[in-house]
């Protein structure tokens, strides 16, 4: 087992000599006798621990530690000063900083160890519960993923038998968000936000979802409350996953000269996720089999994206799309309804 490492820092050889005495049997000891020469070593491999001297020329104890509670690279390991200054106000203002710990000098050894392996064992097992934190975090993360993945092929059932929709057009999202540059965390978030787009079928009617014909005016009516209710259905939250959801379910069938629904928006004030999935979503309902016609070519696909470039869809968007194609053809063929 690899030994833990304790930085020692003091201006003094003399009582680096001492701690690194009481120390080296038991932990791997560096040294450093300046505050800067600290500071150095503990950003390039940071120690489990370090031990520092209050009183040295130039930069004081207190200002290392400082400095070390302050950047990111460091600001986790323990500190523990080791100083003659023992008034309660020196002790008051090394906590205040961040130290864990205040030894006096003369040191007694058997003190420095028992300090030493408890502040690491305290430590270790700062470490053991924030890892466990993090690996529930995620897993709570990714089970809610999976539930809003899910919640949108229940909704994509009513009227795609396999609900593979959703999971091809959240995929293309994805490959458009990158291909139009847009930061990794956004894309995924759009990935895991977008099949929620169409949740709000859960309220519309069978027999006008499954309608093989044409829709006519009241019917088509009732069918645009779909983006509302989808809306409703998640509701407004402050958590950036259901936030972007409801922004998408709202949005995602508005169109570029202002002619969709529900809110007649036009150009950049469509938000940018809504512009995005209306790519996908269109082109994948265009190159699958629906109730009510054939699947289409990927070239007639593209022919009547193109077209409608500049009226229903963001015309730059429809670029990046077009440039993003191979990709997109790639998870057409891995999750093709056969």
């Amino acid at each position: 087992m690899q030994k833990a490492c304790v930085l020692v820092v003091d201006d003094t050889p003399a009582n680096i000599d001492i701690l690194v005495g009481i120390l080296e049997e038991t932990y791997q000891v560096r040294v450093a006798i300046d505050g800067p020469k600290a500071l150095a070593q503990a950003r390039r491999t940071p120690p489990d621990i370090i031990l520092l001297d209050v009183m040295m020329p130039g930069m004081s104890g207190y200002e290392v530690c400082e400095r070390l509670k302050q950047d990111p690279m460091t600001a986790h390991i323990p500190v523990i000063f080791v100083t003659a200054l023992a008034e309660v106000t020196d002790e008051a203002h090394g906590f205040a900083l961040g130290a864990v710990d205040y030894i006096t000098k003369p040191v007694s050894a058997p003190l420095v160890q028992a300090r030493v392996k408890t502040q690491l064992a305290l430590y270790d097992q700062k470490r053991l519960l924030e890892q466990q934190v993090r690996e529930r975090t995620a897993e709570l993360e990714r089970t809610r993923f999976e539930i809003i993945r899910r919640l949108g092929r229940a909704a994509e059932y009513k009227d795609n038998e396999t609900g593979l929709h959703v999971v091809r057009m959240s995929h293309y999202a994805r490959v458009l968000a990158r291909q139009a540059g847009l930061p990794e965390a956004f894309c995924e978030l759009l990935y895991n936000a977008a099949p929620m787009h169409d949740v709000g079928k859960i309220g519309t009617p069978d027999a006008i979802l499954k309608k093989p014909g044409k829709l006519d005016a009241a019917e088509w009516q009732v069918m645009q409350k779909h983006a509302q209710i989808g809306a409703e259905i998640i509701g407004e939250h402050s958590d950036p996953l259901l936030s972007l959801a409801h922004t998408i379910a709202l949005t995602h069938h508005e169109k570029w000269d202002g002619s969709g629904y529900p809110s007649g928006l036009s150009a950049e004030a469509i938000p940018l996720a809504g512009r995005i999935v209306a790519i996908a979503d269109v082109f994948d309902a265009l190159t699958s089999v629906r109730p009510y016609k054939q699947a289409m070519s990927v070239d007639e696909a593209m022919s009547i994206l193109k077209s409608n470039a500049g009226s229903h869809f963001d015309p730059q968007l429809i670029r990046h799309f077009e440039t993003a194609l191979p990709e997109v053809l790639e998870i057409l063929a891995s999750y093709s309804e056969a």
